[in-house]
């Protein structure tokens, strides 16, 4: 996804989680399938947003990344989080509970 894409996408939407990925990534193979998971079931009202770094480097450095996994939550065209490399799906997913239930509520 190309830079000015990504802006609008975060700016036109209420909530957006981006998942920056590495194709030779282990990490990020094994926890891409349980945060989307996590995200469809916990906050079905933040699009999910999934960015090959490798495949889009002016993306990523644009945003921040600068290594893999990065995962940057946007609330009202805002980061409200990033989490990069080793991170606990549990743990993110408490951490963005009480927001999310604040802002959809």
């Amino acid at each position: 996804m190309q830079i000015e894409e990504l802006k609008q996408t975060i700016q036109n939407e209420d909530a957006v989680m981006v998942y920056f990925s590495g194709e030779f990534c282990g990490v990020c193979k094994v926890l891409q399938p349980k945060i989307k998971e996590a995200f469809e079931k916990e906050f079905p009202k933040i699009k999910q947003v999934y960015i090959s770094a490798d495949e889009y480097k002016h993306t990523a450095v644009e945003f921040g990344v600068f290594a893999v996994p990065t995962i940057i939550v946007y609330l009202d065209g805002k980061e409200f989080a990033k989490k990069t490399r080793n991170l606990s799906v549990a743990g993110f997913v408490d951490e963005l509970q009480r927001p999310y239930g604040l802002f959809f509520n």
